[in-house]
C-alpha cells in the first residue's frame, strides 16, 4: 500500500499558513492523494485541490495549474528525490515522499537462486527506495556482491527516474547484471537500454524475478527502425513540450535549422501531452521529432 508522508505536508501548512493548496502525484497514487486532500481540509479548513492531470516526474509538475487555481503551495507527491523544493518555482512546489510498504521477503529467495556468486547493481524507483538497504543486506548473506551506485543531481543513491540512470551507469563496468526493485518495466527497461547490461526486475507483487533485457532490445530495435525510416521523410514536425521541465525551444529551433539546411520542410508544434492521438490530428507530416522527454518516443 502507498503511504504518503502527510506529517511533512501538515508541517509545511502549519508553518506557511496557505489559504489554498494543490496536490499532484502519479496516476497510481490518486486514491491516496484524494484522502490526503480530504485530511488537509478537515485539519486546516482550507481548500485542497487534487490536480488530476498526469504527472510523470519532476519535469512535469503542473505548477501552472496550481497557479491558475490560486494555490499558494503545490505538493508534488511520490517523486522522492534530494530536493525538498524545486528550482525555478519560487519555492511554492514542495516535494513530498511516498513509499510502498510491500515486502520483498517472499521474492528474495528467487533472486538468490539466480545471482548467488555474482555481482549485481541494485537500483529502484522512488516508492521502494526506503527498502534498498534492507534488500542489499539480505542478498549479501548469500554470496552475492551488491553495488549501489551514487546518485547525482536529483537522484539519491540507487535511485533511477524514467530518464535518469546515474547510479546504474556508475556501476555498469563492475557488475554481471542489474536488479531493479519494484514492478516498473518502464524504469527497468530504461536501465537496460542505458547500461547495455542484462537487467532483471525483483517484483514483490507477482512474486517473480523477471528478465526485461529482451523487452528493452525490442524497444531499441523499434526506435532504430523508426530513425532509419525518418531519413526518407521530406516534411518534419518538430515538437516542443510545454511542461515546465520539458521545455526545449532552443533545441527545437536548432533541429529546424539543421533539417532545413538538408532540404527538409519543418513545421514547429507545441504540445503539453505528446500522444499518438494528438499527433493523428496533423496532416502532411512524414515524421515527428520531439524534444521534450527521451522516453516519450519509446
Amino acid at each position: 500500500m502507498i503511504v504518503i508522508d502527510e506529517k511533512a505536508i501538515f508541517d509545511v501548512i502549519s508553518l506557511k499558513k496557505p489559504v489554498t493548496v494543490a496536490l499532484n502525484a502519479p496516476d497510481g497514487m490518486l486514491p491516496q492523494v484524494q484522502q490526503t486532500a480530504m485530511n488537509i481540509t478537515k485539519k486546516f479548513d482550507i481548500p485542497a485541490f487534487v490536480l488530476a492531470d498526469t504527472t510523470w516526474g519532476t519535469c512535469d509538475l503542473n505548477s501552472n495549474g496550481a497557479k491558475v487555481l490560486g494555490a499558494e503551495i503545490l505538493f508534488n507527491i511520490g517523486h522522492t528525490n534530494k530536493l525538498e523544493t524545486f528550482p525555478g518555482t519560487q519555492d511554492n512546489v514542495i516535494m513530498i515522499d511516498a513509499f510502498d510498504d510491500i515486502s520483498f521477503d517472499q521474492v528474495i529467495p528467487k533472486a538468490i537462486e539466480i545471482f548467488e556468486g555474482k555481482t549485481i547493481s541494485l537500483i529502484t524507483d522512488s516508492q521502494h527506495l526506503h527498502q534498498i538497504d534492507t534488500v542489499k543486506e539480505k542478498l549479501e548473506k548469500h554470496d552475492i556482491i551488491v553495488k549501489i551506485g551514487k546518485g547525482k543531481g536529483q537522484l539519491n543513491d540507487g535511485q533511477v527516474f524514467g530518464c535518469e540512470f546515474y547510479p546504474a551507469m556508475e556501476t555498469r563496468e563492475q557488475v554481471d547484471a542489474n536488479l531493479f526493485l519494484g514492478q516498473s518495466n518502464f524504469h527497468a527497461a530504461g536501465v537496460a537500454l542505458s547500461t547495455g547490461i542484462r537487467t532483471y526486475i525483483l517484483d514483490p507483487y507477482f512474486n517473480e524475478v523477471r528478465d526485461v533485457t529482451d523487452f528493452s532490445k525490442k524497444l531499441e530495435k523499434r526506435a532504430t527502425l523508426k530513425i532509419y525510416k525518418a531519413t526518407e521523410a521530406k516534411v518534419f514536425g518538430v515538437i516542443v513540450g510545454l511542461k515546465e521541465g520539458q521545455f526545449a525551444k532552443i533545441t527545437a529551433l536548432k533541429f529546424k535549422k539543421e533539417l532545413e539546411e538538408r532540404g527538409k520542410e519543418v513545421q514547429l508544434l507545441a504540445l503539453t501531452d505528446i500522444t499518438n492521438d494528438r499527433l493523428k490530428n496533423f496532416t502532411g507530416i512524414d515524421a515527428f521529432i520531439q524534444v521534450a522527454c527521451p522516453r516519450i518516443s519509446t
